[in-house]
């Protein structure tokens, strides 16, 4: 049986992460495969065959390498699948994103943005 995930009170630490408003923000939880120890802000793919999820990288060839969520959490699921949480919608930051192997912000962004998950540069003030 998989592990729920659970809000625990933490410090509010601004990572500049999230780069629009948090009421377009759209989470859900998901599975993260064991064997990973991924940071908020990784680009997550999706495995076809178990619906679970890990650092998209593009020569995957089990679905995982075309992007379709930013984890919203860190998440060490190197003993084991973790239930965690990611971001399926929202405005983001691309210099805070973790990309896996030959992926950069150029070469996800379209995709992502046809998932509802917009990348932006930030602009210096």
């Amino acid at each position: 049986m998989a592990e729920l995930a659970s809000i625990a009170e933490t410090t509010f630490n601004p990572d500049r992460l999230i780069a629009g408003p948090a009421d377009l923000i759209l989470t859900r939880q998901i599975t993260l495969i064991s064997g990973q120890n991924l940071t908020r802000g990784a680009v997550l793919g999706k495995i076809t065959a178990s619906g679970k999820y890990n650092l998209s990288l593009s020569a995957a060839g089990d679905g995982s390498q075309t992007p379709d969520a930013i984890l919203a959490e860190d998440c060490n699921a190197s003993g084991g699948d973790k239930v965690t949480i990611a971001y399926f919608k929202g405005r983001f930051n691309e210099d805070r994103l973790t990309f896996g192997t030959a992926h950069t912000a150029a070469s996800t962004q379209e995709g992502l943005r046809a998932k509802g998950i917009d990348l932006v540069k930030p602009v210096a003030a």
